[in-house]
């Protein structure tokens, strides 16, 4: 037992531990300081972008990808997708220019392979994609996922986003409370879903959602891809989400993973089958959850898809972080939002009417249209504030004026792709 009351790593957990040790390891708060980025490319052929990679040839340009000096991290996703992570930054340029560096130096490597990098929300060409890692999480997440139709193979297989990771924020209340900006990310982001979608064609069909890949989302698990309610305290809200969702699986020391049907972590406390649960457990299962926004100590903001250009990612993180980390725009913002509340209702995101109507209609909205022609000039006055260069600033007004203004979005520009 540590001095906290929560026991190691081995040891079985209680219901009372473990909503203890969820309230202490997801919301650290404190002055936001820290911005990191995820980006995930669909890898294609640079001849020609509908043609499938063989897995012989993207496992080579990753094994060279991965002999790379890079600060961020390398991943390979279960289709095949690159994810470059950043390292923390303590700037929105610091975090910008790492990670521009790296995918520089990634590009350049493939190039001479006859590769590319696609940034698409879900690949426009080629669905479902064959899933190439075998691995027991990977098994187990199929088996689980599979139980509630397809949208768990594409997700898994053919989906790929811009992920944008903000610290909690402050303990005390504000604008960069870790309170407000919880509701704030829960509103705002049906906005930069609406704003930043680009994905309405998915195996070279039209799929009727301008981000395909949040539709995804959408019908993917009953519980594992939602937000808590959105009403109550968020560490409160959170811990009931993570007891109350389903377990994806059950490690064990050989494959395959057990996959149980139905078991809640919570029941799997109060039981002790099959096996006890200790943390170990309890983190990994965190692992398994992914709604739009997940609490990490930091948060993790999800839903956005990729986009196109080699700088096109700077955009949406370049706004968000904005938008989150200046007070000032912090403050007109999650007033802009607010009215927001009650067109989202009482469910959860992302299955709620102002979700679905993001995914669905993008900035055609009337009510996401309006609060985006706050919020990008917010974030335009801002970006000087937090030290931003004036490549970033002049990408985002000239985002601004081509979609937002208008009333569009990225995956507006999507035509036939597939023909």
């Amino acid at each position: 037992m540590s001095s906290s009351g929560i026991p190691q790593s081995g040891s079985a957990l209680t219901e009372d531990e473990a909503e203890d040790l969820l309230r202490c390891i997801c919301f650290k708060t404190g002055p936001p300081r820290a911005l990191g980025v995820e980006v995930e490319w669909l890898v294609h052929e640079l001849r020609d972008p509908r043609l499938p990679v063989p897995p012989q040839r993207l496992a080579s340009a990753v094994d060279t990808v991965r002999s790379l000096p890079l600060a961020s991290a390398i991943t390979l996703e279960p289709g095949g997708q690159l994810e470059l992570s950043s390292p923390p930054a303590t700037s929105l340029m610091g975090c910008v220019d790492t990670l521009s560096a790296d995918l520089r130096a990634v590009r350049d490597a493939l190039t001479p392979l006859g590769l590319s990098l696609g940034g698409y929300g879900v690949d426009p060409w080629n669905a479902p994609r064959d899933r190439l890692l075998r691995e027991p999480r990977y098994d187990a997440m199929e088996a689980a996922l599979d139980r509630t139709g397809p949208s768990g193979r594409a997700m898994m297989c053919d989906s790929a986003s811009v992920q944008i990771c903000l610290d909690a924020g402050h303990e005390e209340p504000g604008p960069l409370g870790y309170h407000r900006r919880w509701q704030l990310a829960h509103l705002l982001g049906a906005v930069l879903v609406a704003a930043f979608a680009n994905s309405p064609v998915h195996g070279g069909r039209r799929t009727g959602w301008r981000s395909t890949r949040q539709s995804l989302w959408t019908d993917l698990d009953p519980a594992r891809a939602l937000a808590p309610a959105p009403d109550g305290e968020p560490r409160a809200a959170w811990a009931t989400h993570v007891l109350d969702t389903p377990v994806m699986c059950v490690r064990g020391e050989e494959a395959p993973w057990v996959v149980p049907e139905g078991l809640t972590f919570r029941e799997w406390l109060r039981t002790g089958r099959p096996r006890p649960a200790d943390e170990d457990d309890l983190r990994y299962h965190l692992t398994t959850l992914f709604p739009p926004v997940r609490p990490r100590g930091h948060l993790e903001l999800r839903m956005v898809d990729a986009q196109r250009g080699a700088d096109g990612w700077i955009v949406p993180v370049a706004v968000t972080a904005a938008l989150f980390d200046d007070p000032e725009a912090a403050e007109s913002v999650y007033r802009a939002v607010k009215p927001l509340a009650e067109r989202a209702g009482p469910e959860a995101a992302p299955r709620n009417p102002l979700w679905l109507a993001a995914a669905r209609d993008g900035l055609t909205d009337p009510d996401l249209h309006a609060v985006a022609l706050e919020a990008f000039p917010a974030a335009l006055e801002a970006l000087p504030r937090i030290g931003a260069s004036e490549a970033v600033q002049r990408a985002v007004a000239a985002f601004h004026e081509r979609y937002v203004l208008p009333g569009s979005c990225p995956a507006d520009d999507i035509q036939e792709v597939a023909s």
